[in-house]
């Protein structure tokens, strides 16, 4: 299948002015707002950003198309790359070394230390950080709870109390989507619910088949499993950004997603702490279950490299992060930014991420805890024990063991190491 390439309309473009082609998958509403910001701040440096944006929820078409266009000698100026994928662009030599201006930045005391690292490979940094996602949040209408005279829940017991009392009121409690990447995010944060981070990072990171004997795991998957029944349509396959409105309208009560829904709620005009907010999903309030944004810029021939550097200047300045991550329902990577200008949900992530890496954990689904295959792998065996309800979690578990056994052999037949974000493996 042929993925289409996106030329949104964003500001700032002139003929006959410098230019850089940035390829993304940032196509929802609230995406393409934070887009522009970026945009803007670029052009602010007398560059022109070129979208080049490839639609498809989690980055998958955009990771295909950026291979592709590498493979022929085409690759894009700058690129969205996340997580581990930096690491590996960056062993093959392809990525602009941007030691320059994090330096003048001084990036090293600007960033928080989780996000420093990820910027860097062999001691340079091949990355620019744009903004940190929580993806361990509780989307809860306000309206409809207050009707109902709920309280957010805080423990799973709680959760289940409101979810009776929503269905006996005749509300969905939950809207989620059947969609591989969107059953493994809810998954993966059940999980951190069930272990914690460190058992997240056993499991995920460092990938030990004892791990998924774990009895842990066995809790998270029937957990899953239990929430089915609490779900609008739990068969149904649909985008995420459909998933959003349909718990704006208020067809259910509550949604787990990243806090990206959080702009592109906005974006259809839902209030925050009026219409909807948002609380740490339950059994991980003093947890952090990251996504960091990033762009990295590719070598080419090194004549766009004084433009690539003011782009990796300017989305490092106070002002595009504070405006891109309002826009984009993330939280800014330095540490010395503002909380006044935060909404509620995003004082709450910016706070749980500054307690520091032993309540972080980083997301499998998003590429922060492991390489590509392993990703997958993972997210289908997941999704499987999802969709048959016949499975019992026992066999999963045994599955994802035999699994995790022959991604530790590759890996180390190959030499390589998973998970850059594992601070016992650095």
């Amino acid at each position: 299948m042929t993925l289409p390439l996106l030329l949104l309309p964003l500001p700032g473009r002139a003929s006959g002015t410098p230019s850089l082609q940035v390829l993304h998958w940032w196509t929802s509403a609230g995406e393409r707002h934070a887009a522009k910001v970026l945009a803007a701040r670029l052009g602010d440096e007398g560059i022109t950003w070129q979208d080049a944006a490839i639609p498809g929820g989690a980055g998958l078409g955009a990771g295909k198309v950026l291979r592709s266009r590498v493979l022929a000698g085409d690759a894009p100026d700058a690129t969205q790359i996340i997580g581990v994928s930096i690491g590996e662009w960056a062993e093959l030599g392809l990525l602009l070394e941007l030691d320059g201006v994090a330096n003048a930045g001084n990036w090293n005391k600007a960033l928080f230390p989780t996000v420093r690292e990820l910027v860097r490979h062999r001691g340079h940094v091949v990355a620019a950080p744009l903004g940190i996602h929580r993806i361990n949040t509780l989307f809860y209408n306000r309206k409809v709870f207050a009707r109902l005279n709920l309280a957010p829940p805080s423990t799973w017991t709680e959760f289940e109390q409101a979810a009776r009392k929503l269905r006996a009121a005749g509300v969905a409690p939950l809207v989620q989507s059947s969609e591989p990447w969107q059953v493994a995010t809810l998954f993966e944060n059940l999980l951190l619910a069930t272990g914690g981070p460190e058992y997240y990072r056993e499991l995920f990171v460092r990938q030990s088949p004892q791990a998924a004997a774990d009895t842990r795991l066995a809790q998270a998957l029937q957990r899953l499993r239990g929430l089915k029944a609490w779900m609008l349509n739990p068969a149904e396959e649909q985008p995420w950004t459909e998933a959003v409105k349909r718990f704006g309208r208020g067809e259910a009560a509550m949604f787990v997603m990243g806090d990206w829904a959080k702009a592109e709620l906005g974006e259809l005009g839902y209030a925050i702490d009026s219409d909807f907010s948002c609380v740490a999903l339950p059994g991980t309030d003093n947890y952090h279950l990251y996504s960091v944004d990033t762009l990295a810029m590719f070598v080419n021939d090194y004549s766009r490299q004084g433009a690539q550097e003011k782009l990796a200047k300017a989305v490092m300045s106070p002002l595009a992060q504070q405006q891109y991550s309002a826009a984009k329902g993330s939280v800014p990577v330095r540490r010395d930014a503002s909380q006044a200008t935060m909404d509620s949900c995003a004082r709450s992530s910016w706070r749980g991420f500054a307690r520091g890496a032993a309540s972080q954990a980083p997301s499998l689904v998003h590429r922060m805890a492991a390489d590509e295959e392993s990703r997958d792998a993972i997210i289908a065996e997941i999704h499987r024990f999802y969709l048959d309800d016949s499975m019992a979690p026992a066999e999963t578990q045994r599955r994802l063991a035999g699994l995790l056994r022959t991604l530790n052999f590759r890996s180390h037949k190959q030499g390589s190491h998973h998970g850059a974000q594992d601070p016992d493996r650095r």
